[in-house]
């Protein structure tokens, strides 16, 4: 099945259950909604910006290990981030076997190398030992909130033996003050629609954005291609060829997501009101 074939399935699958009765239903922690990890791997560097107006976001790397990126952390954060959500627990159990976690985010295990195993792992030490700075600096005031990811992370599994279940649970433990970030204001998604835009972290960035958006817009708005470059996209050579992506990507977003109600003149992204996502949640839910 190519990857339209399986948009289009996802679609229907949506459109006749919705995720809190499917059970599919995700959040992400809406400080990172608004600014993103990088989509390619943006090498040796004290720390990762992003910006969105007067807002920036600094990943800055753990001990020997690089800025987390792509799609693989980007699923494991969403992954963790429902978890704490649904057991209001910091301390968060990973399961049993590499190849079960792996099942819940949709990745086939390959060894070598390059294969799955060995990216993803990577990318889990990368973001476990991240650190994010979430920075407001405007007119009115300056706010920061820097937080760890991860106080603790312990994965057992053996690399080799992905169906095998280790001696010791894989868990990792929340740092306290992105957990409080997280269970306080998270941003309700559907793990279908995320599960079926994996290769694509730009595609996983829109569709999140344009949950969170949507869920309060209540007129027209246009956003010009350059901020969301300097918001989602810093990873291209210009915001001409981030556009031409986006555009690409927001194609397969609309078939998953068939009301999001959108258009693409010349050099910006224009939104109307849509229906959101993911219904809205009850208090207490």
């Amino acid at each position: 099945m190519n990857q339209i074939d399986k948009l289009i399935e996802i679609s229907w699958s949506i459109a006749s259950t919705d995720a809190a009765r499917a059970d599919e239903l995700a959040f992400m922690a809406r400080v990172l909604v608004q600014a993103t990890l990088p989509h390619s791997d943006p090498g040796d560097v004290k720390a990762f910006g992003r910006e969105n107006g007067n807002f920036k976001l600094k990943i800055q790397p753990g001990i020997d290990t690089g800025v987390p990126y792509g799609s693989y952390p980007r699923l494991v954060l969403a992954w963790i981030t429902t978890e704490a959500v649904r057991t209001k627990s910091r301390r968060i159990t990973l399961g049993d076997s590499l190849s079960h976690f792996m099942s819940e985010l949709d990745i086939t295990p390959t060894g070598g190398r390059w294969g799955t195993i060995t990216r993803l792992r990577d990318q889990m030490k990368r973001l476990f030992a991240a650190r994010i700075a979430a920075v407001y600096d405007g007119d009115d005031a300056y706010l920061l909130n820097s937080v760890e990811i991860a106080t603790d992370a312990d994965l057992w599994w053996d690399p080799k033996r992905p169906d095998q279940a280790a001696v010791f649970e894989s868990t990792v433990t929340l740092g306290e003050k992105f957990f409080e970030e997280i269970v306080r204001r998270p941003v309700p998604l559907d793990m279908r629609a995320l599960r079926a835009l994996k290769k694509s972290p730009l595609g996983l960035d829109l569709y999140t954005w344009l949950t969170y958006r949507v869920s309060y817009l209540r007129d027209p708005v246009e956003v010009s291609w350059q901020a969301l470059h300097s918001q989602f996209g810093a990873d291209y050579a210009s915001h001409y060829e981030f556009a031409r992506k986006a555009k690409r990507e927001l194609q397969k977003i609309s078939l998953v997501w068939p009301e999001l109600s959108y258009d693409t003149p010349r050099g910006r992204l224009a939104l109307s009101p849509s229906p959101t996502h993911v219904k809205k949640l009850k208090a207490g839910s």
